[in-house]
């Protein structure tokens, strides 16, 4: 018998999410033209949850890209060096400077990148960016922009259970399949590729399956609301249970991976014991092995890991909580470390000696 896991859904073929919500109850999904049913040939009635079906599929597919990822291998005899596709998963435009949208583990250890747009065009691609933390990617091709047309952005904080979703994409290599379903929850916490936890994770029924990596999910109002990353699957297809990153985490990390090329987390300045040690030794909290010379946390009066005149280590500051939030460890510390800029000024509280200390420290950037 197979066991449940998170399956991050990239694996050799493409697909594109796309959840219809209503951003508020004010606003109206869009609907049908009918140039868009079928064709413009069809007369027949349309149900207003059929019509925005079809006018969102229609207004956001053109946005949506397959993405290839390729890795170099040497022959075994000749040396010869071949390009082996890795897999492929999902993309789609953020601006229409070329700037394209994915996640991370769909474009880890390539060698070679490949969008291929709508139309059948394919380009090479750059990275300018990664947050593998939070699985998002961010590429650059050298298109015609009036062949790119970016997703308007939606407010993922609007999202309430029960709206509709629609998944469109090619689970399977089945191109251009719709799915429809609804938002199942929200605020659920998934582990990205180097084991840190996503957090305010849209849960969703609609079918997601191996290819909708990457891919986007919008309202009914064919808006941004979030991205396709993992699935909860006995079978490695879809189960019902697939999860998007919120926009609103995007528009945060994308304008830092455009400017620094990595996600822009201010710093105190610590070297802290692996998780594993502070385990064994029944700490709770983040014991600091070290501090930096001249960074915050020494500025600040924090101590690290120190040996007496016996040979013996005793523990020096452990980090318990930062402005009254715990921190549990190292996942905890920077995701706190996330919601601050730096020449933030934060409380610090740790315990050291069995005794509680608290330390004011201004955060700085990262060299």
């Amino acid at each position: 018998m197979m066991t449940n896991r998170i399956l991050l859904v990239s694996t050799f073929v493409l697909a594109i999410s796309v959840v219809v919500l209503a951003a508020n109850n004010t606003e109206s999904p869009i609907q049908a033209s009918p140039a868009q049913i079928n064709g413009g040939k069809s007369h027949e009635r349309l149900t207003e949850n059929e019509s925005n079906n079809i006018a969102v599929y229609s207004q956001v597919s053109e946005s949506v890209v397959f993405v290839t990822n390729t890795q170099l291998r040497r022959r075994r005899f000749s040396r010869n060096v071949l390009e082996i596709p890795r897999g492929s998963g999902t993309g789609f435009v953020w601006h229409d400077s070329g700037i394209i949208v994915t996640n991370f583990h769909v474009v880890q250890g390539a060698n070679k990148i490949t969008i291929t747009l709508g139309s059948g065009a394919a380009y090479e691609a750059s990275v300018i960016g990664t947050a593998p933390e939070k699985d998002i990617a961010l590429l650059k091709i050298d298109a015609p922009e009036e062949n790119l047309k970016a997703i308007p952005l939606g407010n993922s904080a609007a999202l309430s259970v029960g709206r509709k979703v629609l998944a469109i994409g090619n689970p399977f290599a089945l191109d251009t399949s719709l799915s429809v379903g609804v938002v199942s929850a929200l605020g659920r916490e998934i582990k990205s590729v180097n084991n840190r936890t996503i957090k305010n994770v849209i849960q969703t029924d609609a079918a997601i399956n191996p290819g909708n990596s990457g891919g986007p999910l919008l309202n009914s109002m064919g808006e941004l609301i979030g991205v396709n990353a993992a699935i909860y699957s006995p079978s490695g297809a879809s189960a019902g249970i697939g999860f998007a990153i919120p926009v609103n985490t995007l528009k945060i990390i994308i304008p830092q991976l455009i400017e620094h090329g990595k996600l822009f987390r201010p710093v105190l300045g610590i070297e802290t014991l692996k998780d594993y040690w502070t385990k064994r030794l029944r700490v709770k909290g983040i014991a600091i092995l070290s501090v930096i010379s001249g960074y915050p946390a020494e500025q600040a009066g924090m101590i690290g890991v120190r040996e007496d005149r016996d040979g013996n280590i005793h523990l020096g500051d452990v980090i318990i909580a930062i402005n009254g939030e715990p921190v549990t460890n190292d996942d905890s510390l920077l995701t706190l470390l996330e919601k601050f800029e730096p020449g933030n000024t934060v409380k610090v509280t740790t315990l050291r000696d069995e005794k509680i200390h608290h330390y004011d420290v201004k955060l700085i950037a990262p060299e």
